[in-house]
């Protein structure tokens, strides 16, 4: 994205994302997808649905599809608890939880600071990548929440 000139002074555009751990990695996604942050709760269950749908709640009058992240990327033995975390994302006008074991923190990423997902390497498919960004010694994963919850795999919402 261009930078935008102000006096003498280039600023690049930066956006916000919410940094998250699935076991021992850290992930984040585009915060403007981010609706609120909730502790884990009992789900009703959806015959014949994929492991990774956990089921769904009713939040508020709204029902909500819950989706383990630990479970659809194979890490871990997922435990819930009292520290278990729902982040719930608004995607396409609909509201949908997705489980994870914490929330970190909010950092602000200029575009270049994102380096392109390699292939390989990581625990899922890296068609749900947006791309990888260092944070201080380690590198954050940045998942394209918007491709993944609409994945046909999902079935959740239609493509865009």
């Amino acid at each position: 994205m261009p930078s935008e000139q102000q006096g003498n002074v280039s600023i690049m555009p930066t956006r916000e994302f919410l940094t998250f751990v699935l076991g021992d990695e850290t992930y984040a996604l585009d915060i403007m997808t981010v609706k609120e942050i909730r502790g884990y709760e009992a789900t009703t269950k959806i015959a014949n649905a994929p492991s990774f749908i956990k089921g769904v709640i009713n939040l508020r009058g709204d029902i909500v599809p819950i989706i383990d992240l630990r479970i659809k990327f194979g890490i871990g033995e997922p435990t819930y608890n009292e520290w278990t975390i729902v982040i719930m994302l608004n995607i396409h006008d609909r509201i949908v939880g997705i489980v994870v074991d914490g929330v970190s923190d909010v950092m602000n990423l200029e575009d270049e600071e994102i380096r392109p997902a390699p292939e390989f390497g990581v625990a899922f498919d890296s068609q749900y990548l947006h791309g990888l960004a260092a944070l201080e010694d380690s590198m954050v994963i940045i998942v394209d929440i918007e491709a993944l919850i609409s994945s046909d795999e999902l079935g959740i919402f239609e493509p865009a």
